[in-house]
């Protein structure tokens, strides 16, 4: 079995250590982050931890009781303690689906806002002494803001923007070992937003003369936000934006993204069959091709009917996320994990999401902060297997 190191990589890499994650090519041609001390790691997170799930009022009083309504103790004797302990070894984005959007099925074409909590502060990233993403909203651009804002890539006004988003998040994070990089915009509409909303230069326009003028502006957005992040961080790694492999990414945009960031980033919510694994296998590997860059996958999940939430089904089509049961998620995320992870590109995922909510709907723990046992020892049993399939 592989040795683990204190950031959760593996030895059985070595490269020169530099004090900071970035990505390198194996002698066998395998990408991987590299950590702080020259290990080899994949990154395998989770992706929305927010106390305020635990703060219902049907489980408050585990709140107070478990963590004596103290958010340090509920990331250290909770949360760094149960990724740990299951084989996680990354926090990825931090905000959680928390109100709005989808209240039956998941539709990327229905017009829908969701709400999100607030992004961890500096000092929990400390308190948790993990590997960890921050995120920049570079604009209100998300599949699902039903009322985005698409800024003016060429104004005054987005340069403040940017400048803003870099002090006040790499002055903060830009000497710390353990982040593993800057991201951008959950789920950009970098296609026609639903909302019918667009980049000011693109309104209007036909669909040929859009994709024309899209480069454009996509590698203004993309230098202009490196250019400031670089200003107070030249140390960690830019992952840009989390794309939405589940709708259209233009083949523009992953030319323009080439030059300024390090890492593509692009989320999947495939299905249960076998097509399902492929089309996002194929889709990743394209995208991989396009631009150059490795890849991992910053959100994905499934879902089950449970006590609270009933109504997060099964899907018949096999075409959504959508199980029967916590066992048939384990099996899930084992095969879709599964289907890419010795892929010489594949960097590692965030799974979606760490605890069950009343917007959301799913996770890893119940809404009463107990695990789902049918679901999390075959995960556990798998994410420790990793370093020694790959």
């Amino acid at each position: 079995m592989a040795n683990i190191n204190q950031y959760g990589g593996s030895d059985r890499w070595k490269f020169p250590p530099t004090g900071y994650f970035r990505v390198e090519r194996a002698s066998n041609g395998r990408w991987l982050f590299v950590d702080p001390d020259g290990g080899g790691f994949l990154t395998i997170g989770v992706a929305h931890a927010d106390d305020s799930d635990l703060k219902y009022p049907h489980n408050l009083v585990i709140w107070n009781r478990k963590y004596g309504g103290s958010k340090e103790r509920w990331i250290k004797e909770g949360l760094v303690k149960d990724l740990k302990s299951w084989g996680f070894n990354t926090i990825g984005w931090t905000q959680d689906y928390v109100g709005g959007g989808w209240r039956k099925a998941f539709d990327w074409g229905e017009r829908v806002t969701v709400q999100q909590s607030v992004q961890w502060a500096p000092h929990d990233f400390e308190v948790a002494n993990m590997p960890y993403v921050v995120l920049m909203r570079v604009g209100e651009t998300e599949d699902w803001n039903g009322d985005p804002v698409f800024p003016d890539v060429y104004s005054q006004d987005f340069e403040d923007h940017c400048s803003f988003l870099a002090r006040s998040n790499c002055v903060d994070h830009a000497e710390r070992k353990t982040l593993l990089g800057y991201s951008y915009v959950d789920a950009p509409s970098w296609t026609r937003h639903v909302s019918g909303a667009d980049f000011p230069q693109l309104k209007g326009l036909t669909e040929e003369a859009r994709n024309e003028k899209l480069y454009d502006i996509a590698s203004k957005y993309y230098e202009t936000m490196a250019k400031y992040i670089r200003m107070y961080d030249t140390n960690h790694l830019i992952l840009g934006d989390l794309y939405n492999g589940n709708r259209g990414l233009p083949d523009a945009v992953l030319a323009a993204m080439k030059p300024y960031v390090d890492v593509l980033a692009i989320q999947y919510f495939p299905g249960y069959t076998p097509a399902a694994r492929q089309e996002m296998k194929e889709h990743a590997a394209r995208a991989v091709e396009l631009t150059g860059k490795p890849l991992y996958i910053p959100d994905i999940g499934n879902w089950a009917p449970t006590k609270l939430n009933p109504h997060r089904v099964a899907d018949p089509s096999g075409r959504l996320a959508g199980m029967e049961s916590q066992a048939a998620r384990a099996q899930h995320y084992i095969e879709t994990i599964g289907s890419v992870l010795k892929e010489p590109w594949f960097l590692g995922w965030h799974w979606c999401a760490y605890f069950e909510n009343l917007a959301r709907g799913w996770g890893i723990k119940d809404p009463w902060d107990e695990p789902y046992q049918d679901f999390i020892v075959p995960v556990t049993a798998f994410n420790k297997s990793v370093y020694d399939v790959i």
